[in-house]
């Protein structure tokens, strides 16, 4: 009988089928790319549904990986691929949110010339991901990894022309290549301490299971470096800065890498190595604290934020401090939350991303405050828009609900303090979205472009509706007691059962409603009110705490003055050195060519000196001899 998840290699190789067919005749084909490459990904939704499905019966985890890619000495690294019920979840989410952003992106890119490009590396990205996805070794991943911050710098810098664009993807390639760092030396260390040198993960499972062999120090050290390199790609504090700024790219790649892709990947890593993590309480704290200061810490700036994508964006970086704070808890059943909550994030983030693009297209600003009543011309965009706003704030009965409160349930029973970092993000957060939905789609029209507003094509309303749909009912996969099979299928039994907590469910919902309710009451006549410079707090929170004004002081100025200096260090002393040499060795030419010159007088007058100069160094050798 055909096992489908025999047939998982398939799922990456679709996208880059339509990669390479796209780069190869894509000038011959610009009104048929579109279709290539949306075929492409739609085939391996369909082929990681069927995985997905057969998952869900009792069946072992597939691994292959026959093919050996690297020998050294008596270690070897097999290329392969492995499905587990993680990634067979992962698959259908990256594929899923992939096929309505292609499907979207037919509508929203129609009249860019360089569309067949754009699909190319949508292709690319996604062949990327899902190959990062179902990986069997470490190293493979990384590779994928690698491949994934390639894809994300050619798609941030699409539109190369606007300055902007192309300093963000350079600072997304940066800012995650200090991550990737760290991810690279935990590679390492891993190989190092790992029996047999192996770096697939049952027997990376198996070395750091019970008491494992390595030294408590340096599971701290490779828990936090890969930890480092999660941050990167999932935008923790520090290594955040990049993904804001990545909202120069196109809309809907902004929601390919904030629901399903690339974000997404830092949290899969730590969850993919959580043994690690279980064997050092000091990396599941690191783990911990950073994931709940970011949660609080990008809530805050995106408060005050004007742009709609960067709003979105901030919120990205909080609900990924969510996901973190949930694995730094340290048990199987918030490790079981995290996925959740990533899971139900992919679908109503994409929606609120492709729901701002929609608006964007049709008002032609990204700042919300020249927008306003654009909900009466574009009802499904704002309705769809609502769906996803509310199942991020968490309210009941909606995706986000669900999730952030198995979150916050694990919590409440683990550390009390991170529960009410967790309340205080869930009011922020619906006190943001609140604004944002104000200001955009009520009130009086603040500019030509929102009074002109009219409602997408079918190509981008159809995937609101979709997500929408999503955003609804993705959270009943997990409800406590009554359907929560998923923390066992994801865990293989460790998870347990989790209970109702009223309490949880009542301050969580009471939280987001306040903060619903005092986002309405602030702005709901701000139609009506004119823009005003922020000051105090506001500006801080506004300016993200100087953050990237830090950078540029302690950081790169630094580093631009230490690049000045070794410039000229080059220029003058080693290069000058050099041309020293040159003109020594041209002017011993220049006195050769002089001295040849034809005259038998002065070869004459030569030889006699050297004659005179032999014999007195003859002379002066016996003399000194003697002496």
């Amino acid at each position: 009988m055909l096992e489908f998840s025999h047939l998982a290699w398939l799922v990456p190789v679709f996208p880059l089928l339509a990669f390479l067919i796209l780069i190869a005749f894509g000038k011959q084909m610009k009104s048929t790319g579109t279709i290539v490459g949306t075929f492409g990904v739609l085939l391996s939704l369909i082929l990681s549904l069927l995985i997905l499905f057969e998952r869900l019966g009792d069946v072992r985890d597939y691994r292959w990986d026959e093919f050996e890619w690297l020998k050294i000495g008596d270690a070897s690294v097999r290329f392969g691929f492995e499905v587990t019920n993680l990634n067979a979840l992962m698959l259908v989410v990256v594929t899923l949110v992939s096929v309505l952003v292609h499907l979207y992106s037919t509508s929203y890119m129609a009249k860019d010339e360089r569309i067949t490009v754009f699909y190319s590396y949508l292709s690319l990205f996604t062949f990327s991901m899902l190959s990062l996805v179902i990986s069997p070794n470490l190293l493979q991943l990384y590779v994928f990894w690698e491949l994934v911050g390639v894809c994300s710098f050619l798609l941030i810098g699409f539109w190369y022309q606007k300055p902007e664009a192309r300093a963000a993807a350079k600072k997304a390639f940066i800012v995650t290549r200090i991550g990737d760092v760290g991810l690279f030396i935990a590679v390492l260390m891993l190989f190092w301490h790992v029996p047999g040198h192996s770096l697939d993960f049952p027997s990376i499972h198996n070395a750091f299971q019970g008491t494992p062999d390595i030294s408590p120090g340096i599971i701290t050290c490779i828990g936090i470096l890969i930890f480092v390199g999660a941050a990167g790609k999932s935008g923790q504090f520090p290594l955040h800065v990049w993904l804001p700024d990545a909202m120069e790219g196109p809309t809907p790649i902004s929601a390919l890498i904030h629901a399903a892709t690339m974000v997404a990947a830092g949290v899969y890593l730590v969850a993919r190595t959580y043994d690690i993590f279980l064997a050092s309480d000091t990396a599941l704290l690191v783990v911990l604290i950073v994931g709940a200061f970011t949660a609080i810490f990008a809530a805050t700036i995106g408060l005050a934020q004007n742009d709609i994508k960067r709003i979105l964006a901030y919120s990205t970086v909080s609900q990924l401090g969510y996901m973190m704070m949930a694995m730094g808890l340290g048990t199987w059943m918030a490790y079981t939350a995290g996925i959740f909550h990533l899971f139900t994030h992919a679908f109503f983030k994409a929606l609120l991303f492709l729901g701002a693009g929609s608006v964007i297209h049709a008002v032609h600003t990204q700042n919300i405050h020249e927008m306003g009543g654009v909900g009466r011309r574009m009802k499904v965009t704002a309705w769809t828009f609502a769906i996803g706003a509310l199942a991020l704030s968490g309210i009941v009965p909606l995706s986000g609900f669900w999730s952030k409160d198995a979150i916050l349930a694990v919590a409440y029973h683990e550390n009390k303090l991170v529960f009410a970092v967790g309340l205080l993000g869930s009011f922020l957060t619906a006190f943001y979205m609140a604004r944002l939905f104000m200001l955009v789609f009520t009130g009086k029209s603040r500019s030509e472009g929102a009074a002109q507003a009219h409602e997408s094509s079918a190509a981008m309303t159809v995937p609101l509706a979709v997500l929408a749909v999503l955003a609804v009912v993705a959270g009943f996969v997990f409800v406590p007691e009554a359907n929560s099979w998923l923390g066992d299928w994801l865990t293989d039994g460790k998870a347990g059962t989790e209970s109702l907590e009223w309490t949880v469910m009542i301050l969580s919902t009471a939280v987001a409603l306040a903060g619903l309710g005092l986002g309405w009451w602030m702005y709901r006549s701000a139609g009506e009110r004119t823009q005003a410079e922020p000051t105090g707090l506001a500006r801080v929170l506004n300016r993200k705490y100087y953050v990237d004004e830090l950078y540029q002081l302690v950081i790169v100025t630094p580093l631009h003055k230490l690049a000045q200096l070794l410039q000229l260090v080059d220029d003058f002393i080693i290069d000058g050195a050099i041309r020293a040499v040159a003109a020594g060795v041209r002017g011993i030419g220049y006195v050769g060519r002089r001295v040849q010159n034809g005259q038998v007088q002065t070869y004459g007058l030569v030889t006699l000196l050297s004659i005179v100069v032999i014999i007195l160094a003859f002379a002066g050798r016996r003399f000194f001899h003697v002496g």
